[in-house]
């Protein structure tokens, strides 16, 4: 782990605004993605569901979410698998291990639920994520390009 920076597990309310920004700076595009009903959901089931907080200083720098899937996982050959649901570092504390440490605490949570595989995905073109998931140790198994028609 990065000097000065320790991982926790989310608490609410006291770590909404914290994590609910990181969250919306994630997925701007989701208006909702940082309010208390969201927050909740995320970290609901309790006993399948994960979320760390990496903090410094008193600051939340970073965080990650994770649950337990039960359904097919793509690239997966195992079930239930640990599945990582969303990863943010803020701008400021990219590139100093903070990432890696979440991963690391969201393998070691994986690992305490029996599951011997870890998951997650990426935009196709995100391409800082991608780059982040294979320097975390994760392989790329597919690609995929999702497709919609409007029957209305």
């Amino acid at each position: 782990m990065t000097a000065n920076v320790a991982l926790r597990p989310a608490r609410l309310p006291d770590d909404a605004a914290a994590w609910g920004g990181m969250r919306q700076a994630l997925w701007p595009e989701e208006p909702a993605v940082g309010t208390l009903a969201e927050l909740l959901a995320a970290a609901h089931p309790q006993d399948a569901a994960c979320v760390l907080l990496a903090v410094a200083g008193g600051e939340a720098v970073g965080f990650a979410e994770a649950r337990l899937r039960s359904e097919y996982v793509n690239g997966t050959t195992t079930s239930p698998v640990g599945f990582l649901e969303a990863w943010y570092v803020v701008p400021e504390w990219r590139g100093r291990g903070v990432g890696r440490a979440l991963v690391d605490g969201v393998e070691a949570w994986t690992r305490s639920r029996g599951c011997v595989e870890l998951a997650s995905d990426a935009l196709i073109d995100n391409h800082a994520s991608v780059g982040a998931h294979r320097r975390c140790g994760f392989e790329e198994t597919e690609r995929v390009v999702c497709f919609r028609k409007s029957l209305a």
